[in-house]
């Protein structure tokens, strides 16, 4: 079955940490540019973090610059996000997605249109 899972979201205390996986299964992540975006009540979905086809390159939201780090391990299929400093207002449904025809991080993140694949979603609450 062709899809992607996300896992390790949950409740935290504002100031502490997270980290977020993303496992494809059924295709392989090398061909693609992955990212993770959220989406809380009310607001526009955020492209939070993505990493292009090239090795070196990321792209992070200003919201998340010096506190998130995302990783590929295509080797693994799977993409991580480490979240610390959290704060309340990380509060969202994070869900990774990966598409096949776009190359650069920051044009995955900022691109407003559906993806080639899309997860499920899991939850993140900071309490202040």
């Amino acid at each position: 079955q062709v899809q992607l899972v996300e896992s390790g979201g949950g409740l935290v205390q504002a100031g502490g940490s997270l980290r977020l996986s993303c496992a494809a299964s059924g295709f392989g992540l090398d061909r693609y540019a992955v990212g993770w975006f959220r989406q809380a009540p009310g607001k526009d979905r955020e492209g939070v973090s993505c990493a292009g086809k090239d090795k070196d390159d990321t792209y992070y939201a200003d919201s998340v610059k010096g506190r998130f780090t995302i990783a590929r391990d295509d080797a693994q299929k799977t993409v991580y996000l480490q979240m610390n400093s959290l704060e309340p207002e990380d509060t969202a449904i994070y869900y990774c997605a990966a598409d096949e025809f776009i190359s650069r991080a920051h044009h995955l993140c900022e691109w407003g249109g559906s993806h080639d694949y899309r997860g499920q979603g899991t939850q993140v609450t900071v309490s202040s």
